[in-house]
């Protein structure tokens, strides 16, 4: 008799990539540069560590369960929106948000679009209760064809379509124009808008969830704020899709550590966009740099705190990938979509670490003339 649930037992898993910087000793670690998950390459806000550090010694809060809705928190939030708080929620992490998404809208077999390729966790979330993924890809180009993608939505009539906006991994942003578009053309399906590197490519559809039903955006601190490790994130809809979520969001499991972080950054908006314009500065930089390359590859150019690159064939891209794991710089090899079997997504740090990582691909491809 078999006792595990059925979609389980099918799955193919997430493939996370290398996580080598947390098994060596901590004075190893500034030797590694680890641009491989999309993470900030610097620590954030000293204010963070600061505010942190006011509590840790305190004994009065480990044993009680966090705060289920920090005033402080949502009234920081919603000033960084310009959002009445009725229209977001903070979660523990905008992954949460797509297992909150999926229970509130998806049923057995419900049909999920899903353009691709992109953030493959999302996949696995829906296929968990028994949903059905279909996928519209980017063209080989990686360019979009916006009438064959509208064309699918009107013949699968899906309960969901996800689009992750800048895409990741391709970089592909897409207007609020035709979101909106998409969102009044197909009033019975919802439009889940995932803005993960948002204050990178500063095109956001939030407007929107003033007006329609049927949208919802996930946010996340893990990026642009350099909070990953304290899983935060944040939810934007209408006031209706919002009270719903709340009907079924576990409220204590954003911890206090989390709640305090989030609050020191957001005192602190000048620190991140000091830090995204460093970014974006590095990846002008870098993206220049590499063209000196395209007989071996292309540089894909989009959207967020990352690029990818197409080399010529995957041969030579395991080259380079082994290359560059061998002088501590890890990279994202990607496997999850035939598309991109020649492709790797490389994190775009500070301009310093960036040539740091262009000198050493200078020197690799010297050997190879």
């Amino acid at each position: 008799m078999k006792l595990i649930n059925e979609y389980i037992e099918k799955l193919i898993p997430y493939k996370s990539a290398s996580h080598k910087i947390w098994t060596v000793p901590n004075e190893e670690r500034n030797s590694i540069l680890k641009l491989d998950w999309n993470e900030s390459s610097i620590a954030p806000s000293p204010k963070v560590a600061k505010r942190i550090k006011k509590i840790v010694d305190r004994s009065d809060f480990y044993n009680l369960y966090p705060s289920t809705l920090n005033n402080q928190l949502m009234n920081l939030i919603s000033s960084y929106l310009e959002l009445d708080k009725d229209n977001f929620r903070y979660v523990d992490s905008s992954d949460t948000i797509h297992e909150y998404v999926v229970k509130l809208f998806l049923r057995y077999k419900s049909k999920v679009l899903v353009l691709g390729p992109t953030y493959d966790n999302f996949r696995l979330t829906c296929e968990t209760h028994g949903s059905t993924i279909h996928y519209v890809d980017y063209n080989e180009d990686f360019s979009f064809d916006s009438a064959n993608f509208i064309n699918e939505i009107s013949n699968l009539k899906p309960s969901l379509v996800y689009i992750c906006n800048p895409n990741n991994p391709t970089g592909n942003t897409h207007s609020k124009d035709f979101i909106e578009d998409l969102i009044i053309s197909f009033p019975r399906t919802v439009f889940l808008i995932d803005e993960a590197y948002v204050e990178f490519s500063g095109l956001s559809v939030k407007p929107l969830v003033l007006k329609y039903e049927n949208l919802i955006i996930t946010r996340t601190f893990s990026k642009a704020f350099a909070l990953a490790n304290f899983r935060i994130g944040l939810v934007l809809a209408s006031k209706n899709n919002i009270k719903y979520i709340s009907n079924i969001i576990n409220s204590k499991n954003t911890t206090t550590f989390a709640q305090e972080a989030a609050i020191a950054v957001l005192n602190d908006i000048k620190y991140m966009k000091k830090f995204v314009a460093e970014v974006l500065e590095a990846k002008t930089y870098f993206v220049k740099s590499m063209n000196r390359y395209t007989s071996y590859c292309d540089i894909i150019n989009g959207g967020g705190n990352f690029v990818m690159i197409k080399f010529i064939d995957k041969n030579e891209k395991d080259e380079f990938y082994n290359y560059l794991i061998s002088k501590n710089i890890f990279v994202r090899n990607l496997t999850h979509n035939i598309i991109l079997n020649k492709c790797l997504r490389i994190t775009i740090g500070t301009k310093i670490q960036m040539q740091k990582v262009m000198s050493e691909i200078d020197f690799y491809f010297k050997q190879k003339k």
